[in-house]
């Protein structure tokens, strides 16, 4: 028997966001990938009946469509959610370095917040340009790289270079909350998928607003935000 795949003609995520040879991704792009992704994982959790945690949410594992739409891809290691009232599920953890749920790595107990620490991570490297695990002597994640530029507000050089400022200031701040949120220590402290895709399509509609009314946010202006004074979650703008 042989199995049929929808063919995914521009690959995966990964390769658009590291390869300096592959399509540049707009901020719009990135938002509307980032949201069609967050939106494959809601249905896993919500729409499925028994709800399914994907357990291997990264970059490579979201395709694109000619068109730049996500997919989410490779279920083999995804498990179904406990029946009517069931929290967690325990399970010998698996997963990939830098997206795995610290919480699950401690505790093998498993539940569908699990995903949403994973996907928290794959937004930060939409938001950055980074990898999960940064490539440098060093070896740092991508959450510790971000942390102390957000405590001086420097959003600046947390967001990818190659985008040139050329995006609305304000949906990155909400998605660099919606991602912080997402990668809280502690499963409790993290949104469910229904509402990271509320806030995702409320960024796309910001970005979407400037580019409509042709305003193009200079630069200079992100570094001269106010500075954030917090621990991991910036503030509101």
């Amino acid at each position: 028997m042989g199995l049929i795949y929808e063919y995914m003609a521009n690959g995966n995520l990964a390769r658009h966001l590291s390869d300096k040879n592959a399509s540049f991704l707009s901020w719009e792009t990135r938002l509307k990938i980032a949201m069609h992704s967050a939106q494959g994982l809601e249905y896993l959790h919500n729409g499925c009946k028994p709800p399914i945690i994907h357990r291997d949410v990264k970059s490579t594992n979201i395709l694109l469509d000619e068109n730049f739409q996500a997919k989410l891809a490779d279920l083999g290691l995804s498990r179904v959610f406990p029946g009517e009232g069931g929290t967690h599920v325990s399970t010998k953890v698996v997963g990939t370095p830098g997206y795995l749920d610290p919480e699950y790595y401690a505790s093998n107990q498993l539940n569908e917040k699990s995903d949403v620490y994973s996907f928290g991570v794959v937004l930060l490297e939409i938001i950055t340009g980074q990898t999960a695990i940064i490539k440098n002597p060093e070896k740092v994640h991508v959450i510790q790289w971000v942390s102390p530029m957000l405590e001086r507000g420097d959003v600046k050089n947390i967001v990818d270079p190659r985008l040139e400022g050329d995006l609305d200031i304000n949906s990155v701040w909400k998605a660099i909350e919606v991602a912080m949120a997402c990668v809280s220590p502690t499963s409790i402290e993290r949104p469910t998928m229904t509402y990271v895709v509320i806030e995702l399509k409320q960024c796309l509609a910001m970005e979407l607003a400037r580019r409509q009314e042709g305003f193009e946010i200079d630069s200079g202006e992100i570094s001269g935000m106010n500075h954030v004074h917090t621990g991991q979650t910036p503030l509101a703008r």
